[in-house]
């Protein structure tokens, strides 16, 4: 048993390591203040059959506090009455422009492809693009997301938390979501950015075109986000934005099966992510499943409890208190007793969703 408790010693020295080294970078973040410069802002929506998303989200855009941005809603495919709301808003404001798409070309991306023909008709070189499911937490989100363009950043990475909703899946996905988060992130600071979340991220033209858009993973199911920042930061500088103004909201999945579905089809994408990337993100993952695995294993065997009690704690004090600290940073409530619970069941769910993503390969979109 000894070599087993050594390896659990090693895996929380390693957990250990990434918060200092990485986590505490965002613990200890400053969010820049607001309105010291204001850059114009093309806001790009792609929406396939997202009628009663589009009632919500095109008011709360158009509410939106910034002086000068456009919204560029483009109608991928849509067989509701998406298009039909889409031009009563474009008579209404002459912010709004509409792009229709209605045919995607073989072996196209659906999404990608849309994406791509907004932001060749959008007006202005600063990009800001969201999911037709989401809605901005506040009416600042356009200036807080744009206040990374004012530094000379390229890319602004986002974050987009999911609604609060009853049951504990909503607990883990929302745990989930602010997990990843924590990783891109702080990953970012130290200049390691390798992802972010298509809900809520902003780059230039110059950025987009420097980096022949999504051309290189144009055919894949997914990436228009971290598989987009994966190329991009070889020339662009990226910034982060994490105050609530900054914020996007959107539902989360409500069944196991809907869940593991879009899991799979992330860890699918994550592939394709660079060899560095890949260890650096997969080194801490696998910490975290090695290290419940074998605790659980002696705790059943009933060996060293003294130990796995002391390893259990220091490990929770060190992690667990960053993970909150970043939480509350990110206005969101969990506390560390629920994290406690929350992240054991995450990485044993990860388990077996990366043993299921080898085993059976095909993945669907929903």
């Amino acid at each position: 048993m000894l070599p087993l408790l050594f390896l659990l010693l090693f895996c929380v020295l390693v957990q250990a390591g990434y918060t200092f080294y990485y986590f505490y970078s965002l613990v200890h973040y400053t969010t820049p203040e607001l309105g010291t410069k204001q850059v114009p802002v093309s806001i790009i929506i792609s929406a396939h059959n997202e009628y009663q998303n589009l009632q919500q989200l095109i008011p709360a855009l158009l509410a939106q506090d910034y002086p000068e941005f456009e919204i560029v809603l483009i109608n991928d495919r849509s067989t509701d009455e998406s298009a039909d709301l889409m031009r009563h808003y474009q008579a209404q404001d002459a912010r709004i422009r509409v792009v229709t798409v209605y045919e995607t070309p073989a072996d196209f991306n659906s999404k990608k492809y849309a994406l791509t023909l907004g932001i060749r008709v959008a007006r202005y070189d600063n990009l800001l693009l969201t999911d037709a499911d989401c809605k901005p937490l506040t009416d600042k989100w356009i200036d807080a997301m744009q206040a990374g363009f004012t530094t000379g950043a390229e890319i602004i990475l986002g974050y987009s938390p999911y609604l609060k909703l009853p049951g504990f899946l909503n607990y883990l996905i929302r745990y989930e979501t602010l997990l990843t988060a924590i990783q891109y992130l702080s990953f970012s600071l130290k200049n390691n950015a390798y992802m972010a979340v298509g809900r809520n991220v902003a780059y230039t033209k110059k950025c987009f075109y420097q980096t022949k858009g999504f051309a290189s993973h144009i055919k894949f199911l997914g990436g228009d986000d971290d598989l987009f920042v994966q190329n991009a930061v070889a020339h662009s500088s990226p910034a982060i934005a994490i105050s609530k103004n900054a914020q996007t909201v959107s539902v989360p999945k409500q069944t196991y099966s809907e869940w593991i579905t879009q899991k799979r089809r992330h860890m699918r994408v994550g592939l394709q992510y660079k060899w560095s990337d890949r260890l650096r993100i997969g080194i801490f993952m696998l910490s975290n499943i090695i290290f419940y695995i074998i605790w659980i294993v002696m705790l059943l065997l009933q060996q060293y409890l003294w130990l796995l009690g002391i390893l259990f704690f220091v490990r929770g004090i060190v992690l667990l208190t960053a993970y909150a600290r970043i939480a509350r940073k990110l206005n969101e409530k969990l506390s560390v007793i629920g994290m406690v619970v929350l992240d054991a069941a995450y990485f044993l769910h990860y388990l077996f969703l990366g043993v299921s993503v080898v085993l059976f390969k095909k993945v669907r979109w929903k």
